[in-house]
C-alpha cells in the first residue's frame, strides 16, 4: 500500500478538499450562531425584551451548553471518528436553528438556542484536530486561519441572508431556511471526508516509493492526563484568558453592532444587512489570513510571534472602533460644515475595516499554538478546554455585557446607550494584549515539537 493510500493526509489535493468542506461546515456554524444578531430588532419587538434579556438569549443560552458539552464531545472525538462527531453536530445544530423559527415565547426560543449550542459543541475542536493531522506543522497556522474564514463568511452570510429574509418574509423564515441548509450539507461531510492517522504528519515521512512504516496507534490519554499536561503550562492560561478577553469584545460587538447601526446610524434592516455583511466579510478575511501568514513566517525564528501578533493587533483595534463609531464627528474635523450621511457611512465603513480585521488576527496563531502545547493524541481535548474558557467568557459574557451595559446607561444616554456600552467594552482589548504578552514569555518553554 502506498504512503498516500495509507494516510490520506499525504495527498495534497485531498487535504485541501477536506479543508474546504470543513470551512463550509464552519460557515454554517457561524451562520446559525450569528444570525440572531441581525434579527435582534425583530426579536426584541416580538417578545418585548430588554437589551439584557436579549444578551442572555444570544449569549448564555448558547454558550452555557456549547462550552461545557465541548469537553466530553472532544474526549469522545479523541477515541472515535472525528468525522462522525462533526456530522452529527452539524445535523443537530441545524435542526435546532430551524426550530427557532417555530418559537412562540422567549422561553421556547431560549431552549432552542440551547439546542443550537448542544450541536455546535461537537464541531470546532474535532475540526482543529483534523486540520492538524492533514497539514504539516509549518503550514498549520495558515490552514487553521483558512478554516477560520468560516467566521467572517458565516457571520456575513448570516447577517445578509437573515436580514433580507426577515425583511421580506419574517424572522421565522430566516431561521427555517438556514437551519434546513445545514441538514442538507451533513451527508457531504460524512461520505467524502476520511479520518487520517492522528499525529501522522508529526513523524518523518518515508521517501517516495518506500513502504509505509507501521504506526500503531498510541494509547489515548485520559481526560485527567490531558488536564494535568495542559493546566501545568503557564502559556495555556495566558493564551486562553487572552483570547477570551478579546472574545468578550469580538462576540459582543458582532452581536450588537447591527443594532447599533439601526439605532445610531438610522439604517433599515436590509441596509444594515448589506453594510455589516460587507464589512465583516472583507475585514474578517483579511485579518484572519494575515494573522496566519505573519505568525507562520515569524514563528520560524521565534515562537513568541504566535501570541505577540494578536497582542499588537488588539492594542490598535480599540481606538479604531471608537473612531469609526464617530465618523460624523471626524467629518466635521475634515470638511467645513461636516458631510452627508452617505459620506459618514462611507468613512465609517473603511475605518471599521481596520479593527474588524485586527479583531480576528488571533485565530490562526493562537489556535495553532494551543495545538502545540500537547502531544497529538491530546489535541482535540486540549482544543475543547481552550474553547471552554474562550467561549464561556467570550460568548456568554460578551453578548450579555453589552446588553446589560446598554440597559444600565439608557437612563442617561437614551437611544445612544448601546454606543456607550461598546465604548466601555474596549478595555477588554487592552487586557487581552497584556495576557498575550505574558504568553509570549513562556511559550517557547511549553511548546511540544
Amino acid at each position: 500500500m502506498s504512503n498516500a493510500a495509507a494516510n490520506p493526509a499525504l495527498r495534497p489535493g485531498y487535504r485541501y478538499y477536506v479543508l474546504g468542506v470543513l470551512i463550509l461546515v464552519y460557515v454554517l456554524n457561524f451562520l446559525d450562531r450569528q444570525i440572531i444578531g441581525i434579527l435582534a430588532p425583530r426579536l426584541i419587538e416580538e417578545f418585548n425584551l430588554t437589551d439584557a434579556q436579549f444578551g442572555l438569549l444570544g449569549g448564555l443560552a448558547f454558550a452555557s451548553v456549547y462550552s461545557t458539552l465541548a469537553i466530553p464531545l472532544a474526549w469522545l472525538a479523541d477515541r472515535v471518528s472525528r468525522v462522525w462527531i462533526i456530522t452529527g453536530a452539524l445535523a443537530v445544530w441545524s435542526g435546532f436553528t430551524a426550530l427557532c423559527g417555530t418559537a412562540s415565547s422567549f422561553g421556547q426560543l431560549f431552549l432552542y438556542r440551547m439546542g443550537v449550542g448542544v450541536g455546535e459543541a461537537g464541531g470546532v475542536a474535532p475540526s482543529y484536530s483534523l486540520i492538524a493531522d492533514y497539514f504539516p506543522k509549518e503550514q498549520r497556522a495558515r490552514a487553521l486561519a483558512a478554516y477560520a474564514f468560516g467566521i467572517p463568511i458565516g457571520t456575513a452570510a448570516g447577517t445578509l441572508v437573515g436580514g433580507v429574509l426577515a425583511a421580506q418574509y419574517g424572522w421565522r423564515t430566516a431561521f427555517l431556511v438556514v437551519g434546513i441548509l445545514g441538514v442538507i450539507v451533513a451527508p457531504l461531510l460524512r461520505f467524502t471526508v476520511r479520518d487520517p492517522h492522528r499525529g501522522g504528519l508529526d513523524r518523518p515521512v518515508p521517501a517516495a516509493g518506500a513502504p509505509a512504516a507501521e504506526t500503531p496507534r498510541a494509547p489515548v490519554p485520559s481526560f485527567g492526563a490531558v488536564c494535568r499536561t495542559l493546566f501545568a503550562k503557564r502559556s495555556f492560561w495566558f493564551l486562553a484568558l487572552g483570547a477570551a478577553s478579546s472574545s468578550v469584545c469580538g462576540y459582543g460587538i458582532a452581536g450588537w453592532l447591527p443594532s447599533f447601526f439601526v439605532r445610531s446610524f438610522d439604517l433599515t434592516l436590509i441596509q444594515t444587512s448589506w453594510y455589516y455583511a460587507g464589512l465583516f466579510l472583507i475585514g474578517g478575511l483579511a485579518g484572519i489570513w494575515g494573522g496566519g501568514v505573519i505568525a507562520d513566517r515569524l514563528g520560524r525564528s521565534s515562537k513568541a510571534a504566535y501570541p505577540l501578533t494578536p497582542a499588537i493587533a488588539f492594542l490598535i483595534s480599540a481606538p479604531c472602533f471608537v473612531l469609526a463609531m464617530n465618523s460624523d464627528w471626524l467629518l466635521t474635523q475634515l470638511i467645513p460644515g461636516g458631510g452627508t450621511q452617505f459620506q459618514a457611512l462611507a468613512v465609517a465603513f473603511f475605518i471599521f475595516l481596520i479593527p474588524t480585521a485586527l479583531n480576528l488576527v488571533w485565530l490562526g496563531p493562537i489556535t495553532a499554538a494551543v495545538q502545540h502545547l500537547v502531544p497529538a493524541p491530546m489535541r482535540t481535548t486540549a482544543s475543547a478546554l481552550f474553547l471552554l474558557l474562550n467561549n464561556l467568557l467570550g460568548i456568554a459574557g460578551g453578548f450579555y455585557f453589552f446588553g446589560a451595559m446598554s440597559d444600565l446607561l439608557a437612563p442617561r444616554f437614551g437611544d445612544e446607550s448601546l454606543r456607550w456600552a461598546i465604548y466601555t467594552g474596549m478595555g477588554f482589548y487592552v487586557l487581552a494584549s497584556l495576557l498575550l504578552i505574558g504568553a509570549s514569555r513562556s511559550i517557547k518553554r511549553d511548546w511540544v515539537e
